[in-house]
């Protein structure tokens, strides 16, 4: 654990026990903060806290609602109580009450009827996810940009480490935007609370303004807007056909979390005699040799000193957990849960986990962040084919695997190694060729950059022609295509000397931005063309079933030269490459297997029709998308 930490629940050990002693017993949190009556699950565990709330003996009397079991803990702070909602329940406020000797405590705690209201209707190939981040896409309400009681009350767009005051009314004022371009489903990094102090990372003060350190579970962050905008948000997407996906974080929480200040136990932590850090290395994990104390550092150390790690064997934390992702989608209405450092938590838990939401919402899709080099550590984590001794039931996850492959690839088109027998082409070629091992690999999430990586279009030079090859991979291959936000305005960067290059704020979302690059009149040509492209692609995918889900054949690549298919009942559409310096020639007789019966084509990207495609002209360095046509 960091010093810090270790100092503070050094001192909660000594100064404990005076200081409960002395206090009146008292409740001042409940979490879950509601619950909902018709769960498919009739149990849940009240988390209660309160100066020596565990000293209390708890009785409930509701219709419907039975107190089954009232546990202590190590901290006298804290009571669990396993409640059984019965299906006859009605919603209503319900009395927790809390006794000792002469004195009653009461909490009133609230059972609400579930929201009818779309949610969990997961995201799926038919979907084009946009990914941004609230504190850095658009600012709708300046005055909340900065809280004083907060650990943090900085906001200064002229520092790239601190708060620039984005948030989700922002957010819901360019759901037009999006809905222009075409994107199906929103993906924001956390909005829950990060009350977080600043931390020194590389000699430089930063704030948590990425979201990844939550201190309450059961708070959207005010400068976010809180609880009432992101509600506000989800309604306002759903109503204009957009899906959400949240952000969820199970392997740590920030360091100010209200729970880490006050420990319930020494267990709720994965703790170390002196602090640990993960490895970040997922090999010890399917590794069939690997020894333990590898395993265990990947696993139990923290990810970094100012973010906790949970301990997900101990049921209390687990029962928390889950019940907060349930509470989520049933409050705000998400559609699909997006887990950040998946590999690094304990699978058996995620596991549960995953199967209690999809109980709930069989609809949702749940994909996870492990962020593995190669097919056999990426399949480990979701639903395979493979005989690991563990088996996910994760339906999806960020496929890292297709990522690498394309990036590799394209920085390779045009170059003397386009055509080398496993460069170029043959990168992403060999990838999806061992999509074997998924049961279901067309639930993975495709993407080209993100906000832990470099921007996409300096991965790629700035070269306009691979730029476009990579976002008509992205948008015609198998799996579900998410794009992080500014790609299709040009938005470039490194993350080296620090991620916030990567995170800059789109220009417009701010009313005293001088460019706004949410209209066209606020881009340039070249950004106008970029944004054309990604419109296009997105629009037809959007509205032709056959690219968006359609079945995938790939043919070796030759020359430098790759084709692929998308076809299912109802049409087929053709992806070729040309990945060399020179325009080329494409015979197509080799591809008859899908294009017996076919004459002619419709270019999707500009709209030419080819009457003849016995062979087909590809352009140097590029990519064409054909609608077959009899």
């Amino acid at each position: 654990m960091s010093k810090t930490l270790f100092y503070r629940l050094l001192l909660a050990a000594l100064l404990l026990p005076l200081w409960a002693a002395a206090q009146a017993p008292a409740i001042t949190r409940v979490n879950p903060t509601n619950w909902f009556v018709g769960m498919k699950n009739p149990n849940v565990q009240l988390l209660v806290y309160g100066p020596n709330a565990g000293t209390l003996t708890y009785t409930i009397t509701y219709p419907g609602v039975k107190l089954t079991k009232a546990s202590t803990v190590e901290n006298p702070n804290y009571a669990f109580l396993d409640l059984t909602i019965a299906a006859t329940a009605k919603p209503g406020k319900v009395s927790i009450v809390g006794k000792k000797g002469a004195q009653t405590v009461t909490r009133t705690w609230e059972l609400l009827p579930r929201n009818p209201a779309a949610k969990g209707q997961g995201v799926t190939q038919a979907d084009f996810i946009y990914l941004a981040m609230p504190d850095r896409f658009a600012n709708g309400d300046p005055s909340n940009d900065k809280v004083a009681s907060m650990a943090d009350p900085n906001a200064d767009r002229t520092n790239p480490f601190y708060r620039h005051g984005g948030d989700l009314q922002g957010a819901a004022q360019r759901i037009g935007y999006l809905k222009d371009l075409g994107v199906t489903a929103v993906w924001f990094t956390p909005v829950l609370e990060n009350d977080q102090p600043l931390t020194n990372e590389g000699g430089a003060m930063r704030s948590a303004y990425h979201g990844y350190g939550f201190t309450d579970h059961y708070q959207i962050d005010r400068r976010l807007g809180g609880n009432a905008a992101y509600k506000a948000y989800v309604q306002q997407a759903h109503a204009a056909g957009l899906k959400v996906v949240q952000d969820a974080v199970y392997n740590h929480v920030g360091i100010n979390h209200w729970f880490v200040r006050d420990l319930p136990m020494k267990s709720w932590l994965h703790q170390w005699p002196t602090y640990t850090n993960t490895s970040y290395r997922q090999q010890p994990i399917t590794d069939p040799h690997s020894a333990y104390i590898d395993r265990k550092v990947t696993l139990d150390g923290w990810f970094v000193p100012f973010l906790p790690d949970l301990n997900q064997q101990n049921p209390y934390v687990a029962n928390f957990l889950i019940q907060h992702a349930l509470w989520t989608v049933e409050t705000f209405g998400v559609d699909a849960w997006r887990i950040d450092t998946y590999m690094y938590n304990d699978q058996p838990f995620m596991n549960r986990c995953n199967a209690a939401l999809l109980q709930e919402y069989p609809k949702i899709h749940i994909f996870g962040e492990s962020a593995v080099n190669n097919v056999v550590d990426q399949a480990y984590y979701v639903r395979n084919k493979v005989a690991f001794p563990f088996k996910s039931n994760q339906p999806g996850g960020l496929d890292f695997v297709v990522e690498n492959a394309m990036l590799a690839g394209l920085r390779e088109v045009g170059g003397k190694d386009a055509t080398g027998w496993d460069n170029g082409t043959q990168r992403l070629y060999q990838a999806l060729a061992q999509d074997g091992l998924y049961v279901a690999p067309e639930k993975l999430v495709t993407f080209l950059d993100n906000h832990d990586h470099n921007r996409f279009l300096s991965e790629v030079g700035e070269d306009i022609s691979k730029f476009k090859m990579g976002l008509t991979w992205l948008l015609t291959t198998r799996g579900i295509p998410s794009m992080y936000y500014g790609t299709e305005i040009l938005m470039k960067n490194y993350k080296d000397p620090s991620d916030a290059e990567v995170r800059r704020d789109f220009p417009g979302g701010w009313p005293e931005d001088k460019e706004n690059k949410f209209t066209a009149a606020g881009r340039n040509a070249a950004e106008n063309d970029a944004f054309n492209f990604v419109r296009t692609l997105a629009t037809y995918r959007k509205t032709h079933p056959t690219l968006s889900s359609g079945k995938l054949m790939q043919y070796l690549p030759e020359n430098g030269l790759y084709a692929y298919f998308r076809y299912d009942a109802t049409g087929t559409v053709m992806v070729a490459t040309n990945s060399t310096d020179k325009p080329a020639t494409l015979p197509t007789a080799r591809f008859s297997e899908r294009m017996k019966g076919f004459t002619k084509a419709r270019n999707v990207l500009t709209g030419e029709t080819l009457s003849d495609i016995k062979t087909l002209q590809l352009p140097a360095k590029t990519a064409v998308v054909l609608e077959l046509l009899k």
